[in-house]
């Protein structure tokens, strides 16, 4: 078994008694990224320092410093979040060529505690997307398939944990971004509540909306991650800490909305009350319940997150920040080709769409509309706890598309039904796989809680791995198709 295959935990552990060196770690990975990436795309620019920072983590932990569990295994980083003198592009031509001066917060805490970063993953661009086929350089594929998508926004991420290409992930979530593709390569994603971690560095797309998440091979590995990248940043005016009163059973609400037939394949419908009828063996009491604001969520994300969108994306103008046309005859034409040169159609559509819903006459019938709904979804999110622990729906309502499926735009945004309550919410919400689709890919369940109860989800999702035996057997054998 190579060292690429086991978990972050294991690979710890091994580190702690002698038995492998980071360096032999890195070696593993930076062959396995060789080997796999040619079929896979998961990077976009890979650490030229990654064998030589390992070795670095070796010197140190036998001079008995970086006692942190995570010293020394290899983490990939999505590409919209800042690393100091790495590419950091948000797959864009945009930022092509952008290197940040400085790490963001999750990125300074992996480094503090003796992690190595293995590169900046794909994405879709700016994080618009579910299927990471909108990056100005490729598509990523499914490792388990690549003939199958990986998911979007945080595709990249999400197949380099699966391929083995890196151990652990950090990715972006605003809408979904870390949970669908976590879903699609059956690997385990975590979206902690708004303002558990640091957004500082993470470059911005809907910033009320986005939260930078964890992905690995099993559920403590993504909680040893965020216990990481959670630490306190006092120059992120956002960042919160909530508690949460501890409930020794496990009461879990099934929406209704979100199992219904008309919006919820059968595959992924059965393959999540299988999950749960198998927690219900082990003590856990189903009730299912209603929150009628769930069946607007889409529309309610789409209007909120494109408004941010239009405004948080004004600043690449040519100027200031970002590619900038060397065709221009003019000012105003500077402005026009350089913006229509380095975004792609998905961000145009996006941008186009949140200009529109803030401009004049339309703002008060769309925004300030969204705006309200979101409110009632939350009220009406905060009561149903009051009888229930966690939530639980499918992460997607489908099975993982093929890499090369034509979809339309309302089609795609419709899917993200299911992931996007947790993001308009502020809530954390996790995706463990719990099954196949008869096409052969894995499909995943969420759970979602109150903030400051992540302590719940990751106890129930330890739970639900230990009695399914693991979630190996979803990736399909070993996990490493590619």
């Amino acid at each position: 078994m190579k060292l690429y295959e086991y978990s972050a935990a294991e690979l710890s552990e091994m580190l702690m008694t002698g038995k492998c060196s980071s360096a032999e770690i890195a070696y593993d990975v930076s062959e396995r990224i060789k080997e796999a990436e040619p079929a896979v795309g998961a990077y976009i620019t890979l650490n030229d320092s990654m064998l030589r920072d390992a070795e670095l983590i070796d010197n140190a932990r036998n001079r008995g410093g970086l006692p942190h569990p995570l010293s020394g295994i290899p983490i990939a980083v999505k590409d919209n979040i800042s690393t100091a003198g790495i590419r950091t592009t948000c797959a864009s031509r945009m930022l092509s060529s952008y290197i940040p001066p400085y790490d963001a917060h999750a990125v300074d805490c992996l480094h503090r505690a003796g992690s190595i970063v293995t590169g900046k993953t794909n994405m879709d661009e700016f994080a618009m997307g579910s299927a990471t086929d909108t990056s100005f350089f490729h598509t990523t594929h499914n490792p388990i398939d690549t003939a199958y998508s990986a998911g979007g926004s945080s595709g990249g991420s999400a197949a380099a944990v699966c391929a083995g290409e890196a151990i652990l992930a950090l990715g972006s979530d605003t809408g979904g971004s870390v949970r669908q593709p976590a879903s699609f390569c059956g690997i385990v994603g975590f979206k902690p509540a708004y303002g558990a971690v640091s957004r500082r560095g993470l470059i911005a797309f809907a910033p009320s909306l986005e939260q930078i998440g964890v992905m690995g091979k099993t559920v403590r590995d993504a909680e040893l991650l965020y216990q990481l990248i959670s630490e306190n940043d006092p120059m992120d005016p956002m960042m919160r800490t909530c508690s949460c009163k501890h409930s020794s059973s496990l009461r879990i609400g099934v929406p209704k909305e979100l199992f219904d037939s008309t919006i919820v394949s059968d595959e992924c419908r059965e393959a999540s009350f299988s999950a749960l009828r198998l927690l219900e063996t082990d003590g856990a009491v189903l009730t299912e319940i209603s929150v009628p604001k769930l069946r607007y969520a889409a529309n309610i994300y789409y209007v909120i997150s494109s408004a941010e969108a239009s405004s948080e994306l004004a600043r690449y103008d040519g100027v200031r920040y970002g590619h900038r046309s060397q065709n221009a005859a003019g000012l105003e034409s500077m402005y026009v080709k350089s913006r229509t040169e380095g975004f792609g159609d998905e961000v145009k559509r996006r941008i186009m769409l949140g200009t529109f819903v803030l401009s004049e006459g339309s703002r008060e019938a769309y925004y300030l509309r969204a705006l309200a709904a979101m409110r009632e979804l939350r009220h009406e999110l905060d009561a149903v706890f009051d009888s229930c622990d966690i939530i639980a729906a499918p992460t997607y309502p489908r099975p993982p598309f093929s890499a090369n499926e034509a979809q339309s735009a309302t089609d795609k945004y419709s899917a993200d039904i299911c992931t996007v309550p947790a993001n308009l919410a502020g809530l954390p919400a996790l995706s463990v796989p719990c099954g196949k689709a008869k096409n052969g890919l894995p499909v995943g369940i969420q759970l979602m809680s109150p903030a400051g109860a992540e302590q719940r989800l990751f106890a129930a999702a330890k739970k639900y791995e230990e009695l399914c035996g693991g979630f190996a057997q979803f990736r399909g054998g070993s996990g490493y198709a590619v």
